[in-house]
């Protein structure tokens, strides 16, 4: 190595995934670089695709795309950017905003390859681009979002999906079903699991006791079974189990004002019992700084808080900060591994 030659990092770099290439996940990723780093990362994509972002965002004289095939491989230069693909890489001229077989496979193919690296622990973190499930399935890959490719291939059981922003906290017992399936999945393993969980995500992040609302299912948490059974018969005993084990732990709390209650410091964590329910609040406070954690991974991974965004695909326009975000929160929670 020559004295002009960037030094190789001492820490393990953190591994963005692309996401679907169609969508402004390409985009952010180079807004991103081009604004600075202050710790060596890299993308699992298609070099391709980010080299032509760049030049159509007119950042060709400041940021480049270097291909390499490791992640020890990752230099920490400031003008370039380090990708590393072990697939094949997308035709050239992919239509931009549209769902396509190639973007969806690229997509779930980047992201496995960044979970073997995390597993083997050769990043310290996972930061996730935004995929389109369709896109995906066009590709012939069935899953219906990051989280359960996440947990599938990495062999994790226990996990859960939480949702941050500098206001509120959010972890879902229900992620990615049908809202008339719901109810059935609400059991009593699965709602203290996500207590379990919201404990443990809370004190990765500093809390030494953190104060978890559990959100009821039904309209006024049931009203004494009035509005609904689960309440009673399986949310309420998750809780008492919960304290037993010294959680501290309030609820069920009616779902239309426990996240009020949390945002005003009341609670700095509410479990949530379905996708919607718990995502609405925080998506209404604003995506910007937005970040998705998945919580009982073995690594850490966190992501934007929105989709792909095909209607503003490749106009240029698209935001980083949920990106930034998730970077800076995947540096905090992914410290040991320095």
């Amino acid at each position: 190595m020559d004295a002009s030659s960037p030094p190789r990092p001492t820490a393990l770099p953190v591994g963005f995934t692309m996401g679907d290439a169609a969508g402004i996940g390409p985009e952010i990723i180079v807004k991103l670089f081009a604004g600075g780093l202050p710790e060596p990362a890299l993308v699992y994509g298609d070099a391709g695709v980010l080299q032509a972002t760049i030049a159509r965002l007119g950042l060709d004289t400041q940021l480049r795309v270097e291909l390499i095939s490791e992640p020890e491989a990752c230099s920490h230069d400031p003008a370039v950017l380090p990708v590393l693909n072990r697939w094949q890489a997308l035709p050239e001229g992919l239509a931009m905003g549209q769902a396509q077989a190639e973007a969806g496979r690229g997509a779930y193919e980047y992201l496995c390859h960044a979970i073997d690296d995390a597993m083997t622990q050769r990043i310290r973190a996972i930061v996730t681009a935004p995929l389109n499930k369709h896109a995906m399935q066009l590709g012939g890959v069935n899953y219906p979002g990051h989280t359960e490719i996440l947990a599938d291939r990495s062999g994790t059981k226990r996990y859960a999906m939480m949702l941050a922003n500098p206001e509120l906290r959010v972890i879902l017992v229900t992620i990615h079903v049908p809202l008339a399936k719901v109810p059935g999945l609400i059991t009593y393993e699965a709602e203290l699991d996500t207590i379990r969980l919201a404990d443990l995500a809370c004190r990765q992040a500093g809390l030494q006791r953190p104060r978890i609302a559990v959100a009821g299912l039904n309209p006024h948490a049931g009203e004494d079974g009035r509005f609904g059974r689960e309440e009673i018969e399986i949310i309420a005993p998750a809780i008492e189990t919960a304290r037993a084990e010294g959680l501290e732990v309030s609820g069920p709390i009616p779902g239309d004002t426990v996240f009020m209650r949390a945002r005003m410091g009341e609670f700095d964590i509410v479990v949530a019992q379905y996708h919607d329910q718990g995502l609405i609040p925080v998506k209404y406070l604003g995506v910007e700084q937005g970040v998705n954690i998945t919580v009982g991974l073995p690594f850490v991974r966190t992501s934007v808080d929105h989709g792909t965004a095909y209607s503003i695909a490749g106009r240029g326009v698209a935001d980083p900060s949920s990106l930034r975000a998730a970077y800076e929160a995947a540096l905090a929670m992914s410290s040991a591994y320095r």
